[in-house]
């Protein structure tokens, strides 16, 4: 099971390589490319939220329990 900070970091890295190959596809003038890059930073982005919502939500059962 992933951690919700491994998961954000992945995230960010999703959107990362989304941006570079959204941005390659303008230089190639490939528009699919452009769409593929676009739906990685756009999963990459869930994924991030995703961790983050998961990482709060662990403190606040860590702050619960006493730990």
């Amino acid at each position: 099971m992933e951690t919700p900070a491994r998961q954000k970091w992945e995230g960010r890295w999703e959107q990362l390589a989304g941006r570079v190959k959204r941005l390659w596809g303008r230089l190639l003038a490939d528009e699919h490319l452009q769409l593929e890059g676009e739906m990685e930073v756009a999963i990459g982005a869930h994924h991030e939220q995703v961790g983050l919502a998961r990482e709060e939500f662990q403190q606040r059962l860590d702050q619960r329990l006493g730990r």
